[in-house]
């Protein structure tokens, strides 16, 4: 194999054409990830069962999963730009199959919290995906390519979430990783076989900076568990304050400890720009915002029968869940083709703002089934498709260029932070509006106006973000790196 930089093709559509296996590759390897993040929510209960376990010990292990997701997002992307995207694509791939199959086998609720720790680190095969795509085809051809991942990131449609369900009634929640191992590995032979190796973007014997890395670890550990644990821990306990307030001193030691690090995780300069910190910001405020509601308060209010809608389970889901992800499977792609040609920026403007005037439709209605049915399946374009391939799309593009995987591993571990801040939200305003006879209907509209403030503050770090310099943009037909086999 050789590689040449140069413009050797032209077009979009001729660019993704040599591409189809490759992407397949991709979408396979993601999607063995994904579904362990879809489809065991509903199969939480069998786990308990099974295992003999409590609900806190299945809540921690969800927990757990999201919290390797963002960090595992931060170190092996930035860990790509020394050694290669493909070499940590195969890690991700091996890495998630330990992981399932510790699963599949656990006689405990200790090794399953093991093999979902696993599992979250491998969520990482999303950003080197982005990274490896935005590195190998055209921006247009990025665009599309991006789109199609970012809505593996849904699902399966809302499918994967009732099969979910229906695996755990009838062979058990272990049947979940038996399909998601058999995905992984089309996934890691796909990925061996047909993604090409692209040449790091730092020297390989360049130090990696392991302190800022592992400070950046303790501080996401001790935010992510202080925030989704508050609750049961109860928020002014030790332990919580301990978590939260270890969490950030360790993440103001990242900090500092970029200044002096001759290969640091991220430039300080960087993550100071508009280009940053607002990105980072809109993103955690859009998956708070969105994510907790649509998670949590919305299902468990749907199924309320004293002051909610009193669904069913299976009822609530088609409604309320299976539209958005559906919906998103559709609009991610489309959003792809899109964002190079008007702005990736513009994507996220636009996106941050239809989801506050969604949620705010939502929230005054919230008591009218088919009205909010409406509303929510409109967030199948907002959030499932500008939102998330978006803010993907512009971590990835705007990235300083010789650390291209800083910025986006950043962005992704602000995913991760993103959802618990909502779940811990929405669980906080629940709880605290509940009486004797359970949660009133002032609980779930605190949670609702809580979902909204975060998503109000997303729309203003959306439009602070910096807008992309004109010498900077490439044109959407121009490859930026094309890897030819010989």
């Amino acid at each position: 194999m050789s590689i040449s930089l140069g413009r050797t093709r032209s077009g979009a559509e001729s660019d993704l054409a040599g591409r189809g296996p490759m992407l397949l590759a991709m979408v396979m390897a993601v999607l063995g990830y994904q579904i362990n993040a879809t489809m065991l929510s509903p199969a939480l209960p069998d786990v308990i069962e099974r295992l003999g376990t409590t609900t806190a010990a299945a809540g921690l292990s969800q927990t757990l999963f999201f919290l390797m997701a963002a960090i595992g997002q931060v170190t092996l992307a930035r860990l790509s730009d020394q050694r290669g995207r493909k070499p940590m694509m195969i890690v991700c791939a091996i890495v998630l199959i330990i992981g399932n199959l510790l699963c599949v086998f656990a006689p405990s609720i200790e090794i399953f919290i093991a093999g979902r720790i696993l599992q979250g680190i491998s969520a990482a095969m999303f950003t080197l995906a982005f990274l490896t795509l935005n590195q190998l085809l055209t921006p247009a051809g990025f665009g599309k390519a991006a789109g199609i991942i970012t809505a593996v990131n849904g699902g399966l449609a809302g499918v994967d979430a009732i099969a979910g369900g229906q695996i755990a009634d009838t062979i058990g929640f272990r049947g979940i990783f038996v399909c998601s191992t058999f995905i992984a590995v089309a996934g890691l032979i796909g990925v061996r076989r047909y993604v090409p190796d692209v040449p790091p973007t730092i020297d390989a014997d360049a130090r990696f900076d392991a302190r800022g890395i592992s400070a950046l670890a303790l501080g996401l550990t001790g935010i992510l568990v202080g925030l989704a644990q508050g609750g049961a821990w109860g928020w002014t306990s030790a332990l919580t304050l301990g978590f939260l307030l270890g969490g950030l001193a360790a993440l103001v030691f990242f900090v500092v400890s970029q200044k002096s690090a001759p290969n640091p995780v991220i430039d300080l300069d960087v993550l100071a720009s508009r280009r940053a910190w607002p990105l980072l910001l809109t993103t955690v405020c859009t998956l708070g915002g969105a994510f907790g509601a649509i998670a949590l308060t919305i299902p468990l209010f749907s199924q309320d029968a004293r002051v909610g809608l009193g669904l069913s389970a299976v009822t609530a889901a088609i409604l309320f869940l299976t539209p958005i992800q559906l919906i998103g499977v559709i609009s991610a792609p489309l959003t792809g083709r899109l964002g190079p040609r008007i702005g990736w920026r513009t994507i996220v403007v636009a996106g941050a703002v239809a989801n506050f005037a969604i949620f705010v439709f939502a929230t005054m209605f919230l008591h009218k089934e088919w009205i909010l049915v409406t509303a929510l399946a409109a967030l199948g374009i907002t959030y499932g498709g500008f939102m998330l391939t978006g803010l993907n799309g512009l971590a990835v593009t705007t990235a300083p260029k010789d650390k291209p995987g800083s910025l986006s591993g950043l962005n992704g571990a602000c995913f991760g932070i993103g959802a618990s801040l909502g779940i811990a939200l929405a669980s906080a305003m629940i709880s605290a509006g509940s009486d004797a006879r359970g949660v009133t209907e002032a609980g779930y509209q605190h949670a609702m106006y809580a979902a909204l403030t975060l998503l109000g503050i997303g729309v203003v770090t959306a439009l602070l973000i910096q807008r992309p310099d004109p010498a900077d943009t490439a044109d959407a037909d121009e490859p930026q790196l094309v890897v030819t086999h010989h």
